[in-house]
């Protein structure tokens, strides 16, 4: 390797873990003090960097915190998947019941801190509801409308229309998260939550006792 090829892959390096060191810095600020109450002072100190590092990799306060929302949803939907692919390997067949399961475990995420308080709270009343949307869009809807359509195939869900199904089960899904981080018991508006989501999916099952078997809420 050349003597340039070299400086290019170390400054390559050095970007990279300056942007890192910003938004994991943000991360911990925002999620902490809230988007008013972190300064962009906060932020380069926390992060050791310069303020014109800072302005190198994001546009303003509002972008870094956009890029800092993105991770933070783009993680937590990593996980999720993570979890379903691990569920569905134990127990094949049955997407339906993995859907369910998979709902419960996304309200479980919603009392984690970061995601909570940067997606949930902090991120609609920033960014406007869109940003919300967007991410439902790019994490959500696709993978939500894939499990019932095999779900149905599988016949332990009514034929109905996916994709209205799955908008109104994301508003659904979308509106519980919500309940859950504005409520000041965070715990008991997620057991909440989750009882009262479970009631209403069971209602989709094509028939009593057709993959209406329990499914548990809270940490499942």
């Amino acid at each position: 390797m050349s003597v340039p090829r070299i400086r290019r892959s170390r400054r390559a390096e050095h970007v990279a873990d300056t942007r890192r060191a910003l938004l994991r810095a943000a991360r911990d600020l925002f999620a902490e003090r809230g988007y008013a109450a972190t300064g962009t002072e906060d932020i380069v100190a926390a992060a050791a960097v310069t303020r014109g590092a800072l302005y190198h990799h994001f546009k303003d306060k509002a972008d870094l915190f956009r890029a800092v929302m993105a991770e933070c949803a783009k993680e937590m939907a990593e996980r999720l998947v993570a979890q379903e692919t691990a569920r569905a390997e134990e127990q094949p067949g049955d997407a339906w019941q993995l859907l369910r399961s998979g709902f419960q475990s996304f309200l479980d995420a919603c009392i984690d801190t970061h995601f909570q308080r940067i997606v949930l709270i902090e991120g609609p009343a920033v960014l406007g509801h869109s940003a919300w949307d967007a991410l439902v869009e790019e994490h959500g809807y696709l993978l939500l409308a894939e499990a019932l359509t095999e779900a149905i195939s599988e016949g332990n869900v009514e034929e109905l229309p996916v994709a209205p199904l799955t908008r109104m089960l994301a508003a659904l899904i979308s509106e519980a998260s919500l309940y859950i981080a504005r409520a000041e018991d965070h715990v008991q508006a997620r057991e909440e939550a989750g009882l009262v989501l479970e009631r209403l999916l069971a209602g989709l099952g094509r028939s009593p006792g057709v993959s209406q078997g329990r499914v548990e809420v809270g940490n499942v």
